[in-house]
């Protein structure tokens, strides 16, 4: 699959910055759904042992879904605003993804309503469901 947005570009997409960047690529975005790549590393900060742990998770769909936000801001000239998990729902994690996996990350958007986005993210790797939840965003308004 070919990139939409290479490791070189993400973090103009993406407010976060090492070591805590989870993304490493944007395979495709649009305005309700997202795919994104990451390849865990040895020197990951959401390591336990030689596995990513929960946090790591999360914050990979939520990178997921900021880079797709990223995306659309920019194609259509307007500043990327920075988004906040409000809440996160219905977490299963089936397994814990080891160093040099790589995850694939797809987010859909269930319903925005104001400044307020709840996505819905499955983590897989190598064809396995790695983890799902639903989790709900606040975008910061520009000022």
């Amino acid at each position: 699959m070919k990139p939409l947005v290479n490791s070189e570009e993400i973090l103009a997409y993406i407010p976060q910055r090492p070591p805590i960047v989870m993304v490493d690529v944007l395979y495709n975005a649009s305005l309700k759904s997202a795919t994104s790549g990451f390849l865990i590393k040895e020197n990951n900060i959401f390591l336990k042992g030689d596995y990513l742990d929960s946090p790591g998770l999360i914050e990979n769909i939520a990178q997921t879904a900021a880079a797709s936000a990223g995306y659309q801001f920019k194609k259509n000239a307007m500043p990327v605003k920075i988004g906040f998990i409000g809440s996160i729902k219905k977490l299963r994690i089936n397994h814990w993804p080891k160093v040099g996996e790589e995850l694939l990350t797809t987010i859909d958007e269930v319903n925005e309503v104001m400044s307020v986005k709840i996505i819905e993210g499955k983590i897989t790797s190598n064809g396995k469901e790695v983890a799902t939840c639903e989790m709900k965003i606040f975008l910061m308004e520009s000022t």
